[in-house]
């Protein structure tokens, strides 16, 4: 279902402020025509600070309930929602969000397939996803983050702490939970995945790219890695952007499963400085 109609729905309560707002000599401001899409009279569309978001999930009032409450944040669009897999592939297409936000167990294509296929295609190409599912199924958040998931969530998750890990999937980080942060260290070993670049890769790339790799791995952003290294901070983002080209990872969260399932990182149990949102472990490149 795309939602198109409300103003206020599109805009938040922010927007829907500027348009009614006085200037202190009490004449009406000129309304902000920056969101007004040419294509047609009327319509709006989110200006470059909005987040389009899409959600998908299986229950009815669940999605219901996941849109109500993410429609009133200021910076947040929800600009469709789906109850099924191949709903929500073909509304990718049509409203090309920003993140899609979806539920494990999809029905009919599920939510890890969806996210595969949709990830995977040119015409919904930059989205980013977070994955709702139980944290405790080791094999669900594995095949979430090999599938091109950026995030993945408990379903339990507690409002304010979602919707940090959305804004945080649309500034290009990622959003773990700690319980999911522990779990996945503790079984990347353990879960090969023969679709990822075998460890005989690694010899593709320079001793100072392995050595970024292992940085990634271990947490630190783009802006860390340089100020650890004494580069800039575009010298960087170039060596973790080659880093992905040449093992053929879609995205920083596959980086860092293989910098482990390679043995290039060590596991290890996350201490009490990582009980917090892993966001920069996975920055975007």
């Amino acid at each position: 279902m795309r939602l198109s109609g409300l103003p206020e729905r599109v805009l938040g309560r922010r927007g829907m402020a500027r348009r009614s707002h006085r200037g202190d000599s009490g004449r009406m401001e000129s309304p902000d025509l920056s969101l007004v899409d040419p294509d047609g009279p009327g319509l709006l569309s989110p200006g470059p600070e909005m987040i389009r978001l899409l959600i998908a999930h299986g229950d009815n009032l669940s999605r219901a309930g996941l849109q109500a409450l993410l429609e009133d944040e200021p910076d947040i669009a929800v600009a469709g929602s789906a109850g099924d897999g191949e709903e929500v592939i073909a509304l990718a297409q049509e409203v090309r969000p920003d993140v899609l936000l979806i539920d494990a167990a999809l029905p009919g294509i599920d939510g890890v397939e969806t996210t595969r296929r949709i990830v995977a295609d040119p015409d919904a190409s930059g989205v980013g996803v977070v994955m709702l599912g139980d944290s405790d199924q080791d094999s669900d958040v594995l095949s979430a983050l090999r599938a091109g998931a950026t995030g993945f969530l408990p379903r339990d998750t507690e409002p304010g702490a979602l919707v940090h890990g959305l804004r945080a999937v649309a500034a290009g980080d990622a959003a773990l939970s700690p319980g999911v942060v522990r779990r996945v260290i503790s079984e990347l070993t353990s879960w090969p995945d023969p679709g990822l670049p075998g460890p005989e890769q690694l010899d593709e790339l320079t001793p100072r790219e392995r050595e970024v790799m292992g940085l990634v791995a271990g947490g630190l952003s783009n802006d860390e890695i340089a100020e650890h290294l004494v580069i800039s901070r575009a010298t960087a983002k170039t060596h973790v952007s080659r880093t992905l080209y040449k093992l053929q990872a879609r995205n920083r969260a596959q980086l860092v499963t293989l910098a482990y399932e390679s043995g290039l990182v060590q596991p290890r149990q996350p201490g009490p400085v990582e009980s917090g949102w892993l966001a920069t472990t996975l920055a975007a490149a």
